[in-house]
């Protein structure tokens, strides 16, 4: 007979996934977004809807390895030199938001008549941003690569830096009956042990990530890959954790430790349906959370404190990313995804009421104003984006990537062509800088782990940040031969040395390639169509040798006669008006086949 408590958590695990199967569509073909959709399944099956979930912290506490598994994908994208070229962000920026806004919200609360800890308290719990509604944003809207995304991500680091300062801040601020109870370590040994525990973390990914996954691979045990995968991950997370820093930070290390690993792509595709997966049921979890029977008795306090916070935050954060050099467009964007609350304020506030720094009148009220303020703001995202940001959207082209990393091969291009060559290279180990004009299709590739840049290569500054002044190949797979001819002679004219292989759209265009300075040309379709006559000559009952021979000798004729139709090549005359260029064509076509009938009438 079946156990009873397994029964209900079988049953608990269904109820789960059907609301988000049944909800979460809905909304999203109304456009309302997959967040928003799992906060209301969530707030539907939770304890203030249909009661089927009573324990709503316990599925947020879970759901925040989605969270974690997040932070390690993108911890993934990001070698370690590109994450100390977001250093002065990070610091910089990070630091100078997440400050003023602490002062900005402390003052707000004390206007509503709190005393200067508890305004503190609650300033501090609300300027921490949501890293699952942030990262879920930017992820659905193809940012993470974005230098709007980056520099959203590098506050986001920060504030999980800052874990450690605010609880022992907690603890300083509790009354002296609270301190003589409290056990927490000195806040420089808490220092200590966080900073050892990163350089464990570090020690350990140099030198230990590697050599377990080659000796798992070694095994061609699917499963044992993803077990290893997991274990790096959730233990990262739980020795930060351990050390008084947060699960994320811990994850986002190990991704970037791996960075430069042969197994990245792999571990990317082993990962990727539990982060989804954990990160739905933690929005399940806090619409679950949102207590509507105490925001309705205390409604008028509440609505008024998450507006007045999240318009305070939001201010600061314009004005900041302003003062830091975005745009008006970036900056508003910035303000209206990350002004709520996060998850770290719970853990916050429920520190701070133990010790009887606040009370718990005042960690329901603060707990209610950051879960509404996560709740409200995927609507004002789409209320931004429908009704606000086009107001500011300039009409020109989106901007260039901002490309940091540099590697010996520049691929331009990830078109039908350009895949094909993308495949063979990283086949062979070798992994280039894409750069792609295509938004659907970088966000596409993606998906397989196929990470490109967006961009105009036609503008000098994309390819002189991509490296293209010290790059050993540059390979042009556009499918505009105007742009092809162009980026070939810039590339050339900076770059002697480099060996460039050039998409041609014809054979006049392979002459237009050489001369501005390409080393090989490859028609898009000349070898296409020779293996097709190939296979014709073959079904016609050629022998295959022959056919081989043929092959080859008319390539090597061809490429001979577009050497010879250089010679007489008149740009200023239309393709059939040059009469030397057409003569050429024509003697050309005779002469191979003679050889070819040579070769069919001569005997085996």
């Amino acid at each position: 007979m079946a156990d009873v408590g397994s029964t209900n958590q079988l049953v608990s695990v269904v109820t789960l996934l059907g609301a988000a199967i049944l909800v979460v569509p809905f909304f999203k073909k109304i456009g309302l977004g997959a967040v928003l959709g799992y906060l209301a399944a969530g707030l539907i099956i939770g304890p203030f809807g249909l009661q089927l979930f009573n324990d709503p912290q316990s599925i947020i506490h879970l759901a925040e390895l989605g969270v974690v598994m997040f932070l390690f994908l993108i911890g993934l994208e990001m070698q370690p030199k590109h994450l100390w070229g977001l250093r002065k962000y990070i610091f910089g920026m990070g630091s100078l938001q997440i400050l003023v806004a602490i002062v900005f919200l402390t003052s707000l609360g004390m206007l509503y008549g709190a005393s200067w800890q508890v305004a503190f308290i609650a300033g501090s719990g609300f300027v921490l941003t949501s890293t699952a509604v942030v990262m879920q944003t930017l992820s659905d809207r193809g940012e993470m690569t974005s230098d709007r995304g980056k520099r959203i991500i590098a506050v986001l680091l920060f504030e999980d830096l800052l874990i450690v300062p605010l609880l022992a801040v907690v603890s300083f601020l509790a009354p002296e009956s609270s301190q003589v109870l409290n056990t927490q370590a000195p806040f420089w040994q808490s220092i200590a042990i966080a900073i050892g525990a990163l350089a464990l973390l570090i020690v350990a990914g140099i030198w230990g990530f590697n050599p377990l996954f080659r000796i798992s691979a070694q095994t061609k045990i699917r499963e044992l890959m993803t077990a290893v995968a997991l274990f790096v991950v959730l233990g990262s997370a739980l020795l930060m954790e351990a050390s008084g820093l947060s699960l994320a930070i811990g994850a986002f290390i190990a991704g970037v430790l791996l960075s430069n690993s042969s197994f990245r792509h792999q571990l990317e595709v082993d990962i990727d349906p539990f982060k989804g997966l954990l990160l739905g049921l933690f929005f399940l979890g806090v619409g679950m959370s949102l207590d509507l029977v105490y925001v309705f008795e205390h409604w008028l306090l509440i609505i008024g404190g998450v507006f007045a916070m999240m318009l305070m935050k939001g201010l600061v954060i314009y004005v900041v990313a302003r003062l830091t050099g975005s745009n008006q467009e970036d900056s508003l964007d910035r303000a209206v995804v990350m002004a709520q609350g996060g998850e770290f304020a719970f853990v916050l506030f429920s520190t701070a009421a133990l010790q009887n720094v606040i009370s718990a009148e005042m960690q329901a009220n603060m707990t209610a104003i950051v879960v509404l303020s996560m709740v409200l703001t995927p609507v004002f995202i789409i209320l931004h984006q429908k009704f606000i940001a086009p107001r500011f959207h300039k009409q020109d082209k989106r901007p260039n990537d901002p490309i940091d990393e540099q590697n010996e091969i520049i691929l331009i291009g990830l078109g039908r062509f350009g895949q094909v060559i993308n495949r063979l290279l990283r086949s062979c180990g070798f992994n280039p800088t894409i750069i792609e004009y295509d938004v659907a299709l970088i966000g596409q590739m993606k998906k397989l782990g196929i990470k490109s840049y967006f961009g105009d290569a036609t503008h000098p500054d994309l390819l002189k940040r991509a490296g293209i002044d010290t790059a050993k190949l540059l390979i042009v797979a556009l499918d505009n031969p105007n742009k092809i001819t162009q980026i070939v002679k810039h590339v050339r004219s900076i770059n002697p040395h480099i060996q460039i292989i050039a998409r041609a759209y014809d054979r006049f265009h392979v002459i237009e390639l050489t001369r501005a300075g390409s080393n090989i040309e490859v028609r898009e379709t000349f070898d296409s169509a020779l293996r097709a006559g190939k296979q014709a000559l073959q079904a016609l009952g050629i022998d295959r040798d022959k056919v081989h021979e043929i092959g080859n000798e008319f390539f090597g004729r061809n490429r001979h006669g577009v050497k010879l139709m250089a010679e007489t090549y008149d740009p200023s005359l239309r393709q059939f008006e040059n009469e030397k260029m057409l003569q050429v064509i024509i003697e050309e076509d005779q002469e191979t086949m003679m050889v070819i009938q040579q070769i069919l009438q001569r005997e085996r």
